[in-house]
C-alpha cells in the first residue's frame, strides 16, 4: 500500500503543488509556536517536553486516524488519508521554484538575479559571490532540500508502513526536521525568544532520527551516480561539512557529481522576516558547511541539471525497490 500512496502523492503534487500557506503548513507552524510558549520555561526537561509534545502529538493524531480508518471504513479510505498525509509532506514542489528560478537566471547570463534570488531563499548575504560559488550553494542547499522533503520522508514512510504505523512516520519526520529549525530561527527573536534546552533537545533529536535517512539518501547517490567516487568521498570528505548527517548527504553528491562542494558559508542577511510572515520555505537552514572543499570540478551550472537527474534517479530507486516489495507481498 505505501507504493501507491507515494506514487499517488507525488504524482498529485506535480499537477497541483501546495502553496507555501497551506492550512498544513499552518496548523503545524500554530502547534509549534502553542508548544514553545506554553511548555519552553527555560530548564532541561522542559526542552524535551516541548519536543515530544511538538512532534508526538502530531504523529499520534495521524496513526490514530490510520487505524480508526482501518478498523471502521477499510484499507481504501486509510490509504486516501496516507495519500493525503504525504501530499502534505512530501514533494520537490516545496522547494524546487527557487532552484528552477536560480538555475534559469544562470542560464541567460543573470548572475546578479541568481544571486538576489539564492539570498532570498536562504535569508543570506550573496552579494559578491561568483558564479561558480553561486552553483555550489545551490547545489548544497537543494541537495539537502531534496533529502528533507522527499528522500528522508520515504525513508521514514516506509520504515512506519512497514511497522503497520501509516502515515506516522513521514509526519514525525518532518515535523522533527521543522521544529528544529523554527526554533534556531525563534531563538534570535525580540519577543519570547527559544531556550536553549528547547533547541539543544530538537538539535539532538534531529541528528538521531535523521541518521538512518541520510545515509540511505547517500546510499541512492552513489548507486545511481558515480559508485566508487561517492563512496569515496562519503568515507573521507563528509567531516568537512557543519552536520553530521548532512555531511554525509554532501560528500557522497560530490562524489557522484564529480562538483567540488563544501568551503566558507554564506553570513545571514540583516534584518529579515518577522515571525508573523514567515512560511516553511522561508525559515533558513542552519550554516551547513563549516570546513575546506571536496575534490572535484569546479561547480558549473551544468551541474545543477546533473543534481536534478541525480534526484530523480533516487526517486525511480526507491519507487522500484517498494513495488517489488509489494508484488512480494502480493504474491506471498
Amino acid at each position: 500500500m505505501s507504493f501507491f500512496a507515494i506514487l499517488c502523492a507525488l504524482l498529485i503534487e506535480q499537477v497541483r503543488p501546495l502553496a507555501a500557506d497551506n492550512p498544513a503548513y499552518g496548523a503545524a507552524l500554530s502547534w509549534t509556536r502553542w508548544t514553545s510558549r506554553n511548555f519552553d520555561a527555560g530548564k532541561p526537561q522542559h526542552g524535551w517536553i516541548a519536543w515530544t509534545l511538538a512532534v508526538g502529538a502530531p504523529s499520534l493524531l495521524a496513526l490514530g486516524l490510520h487505524w480508526l480508518l482501518m478498523l471502521t471504513l477499510g484499507a481504501p479510505f486509510a490509504l486516501i488519508w496516507s495519500v493525503g498525509v504525504l501530499y502534505a509532506t512530501l514533494g520537490f514542489r516545496q522547494f524546487s521554484h527557487h532552484f528552477t528560478e536560480i538555475r534559469d537566471a544562470l542560464d541567460v547570463g543573470d548572475e546578479a538575479l541568481a544571486r538576489s534570488l539564492l539570498a532570498r531563499w536562504q535569508r543570506v548575504d550573496a552579494a559578491e559571490l561568483p558564479r561558480s560559488e553561486i552553483v555550489r550553494h545551490v547545489i548544497e542547499y537543494s541537495v539537502i532540500a531534496a533529502h528533507r522533503h522527499v528522500l528522508g520522508v520515504l525513508a521514514w514512510f516506509s520504515l512506519g508502513a512497514l511497522l503497520g504505523l501509516g502515515p506516522a512516520g513521514a509526519v514525525f519526520y518532518r515535523m522533527s526536521e521543522f521544529v528544529g529549525r523554527y526554533w534556531a530561527h525563534k531563538h534570535n527573536a525580540m519577543r519570547q525568544p527559544a531556550s536553549v534546552w528547547v533547541q539543544q533537545a530538537a538539535a539532538r533529536a534531529w541528528v538521531a532520527i535523521d541518521w538512518l535517512p541520510a545515509r540511505i539518501t547517500a546510499l541512492g547517490f552513489a548507486v545511481v551516480g558515480s559508485f566508487e567516487e561517492a563512496i569515496d568521498c562519503w568515507r573521507n570528505d563528509a567531516r568537512r561539512f557543519a552536520g553530521i548527517n548532512d555531511g554525509v548527504i554532501l560528500a557522497a553528491t560530490s562524489g557522484a557529481l564529480n562538483v567540488r562542494l563544501g568551503g566558507e558559508q554564506l553570513r545571514p542577511s540583516r534584518g529579515g522576516l518577522g515571525d508573523a510572515l514567515m512560511t516553511e520555505t522561508e525559515l533558513p537552514d542552519a550554516g551547513l558547511l563549516d570546513g575546506g572543499p571536496t575534490t572535484g570540478r569546479e561547480p558549473e551550472p551544468g551541474h545543477l541539471r546533473s543534481v536534478v537527474g541525480l534526484v530523480w534517479r533516487s526517486v525511480v530507486l526507491w519507487m522500484l525497490l517498494l513495488a517489488l516489495l509489494t508484488l512480494a507481498r502480493l504474491l506471498g
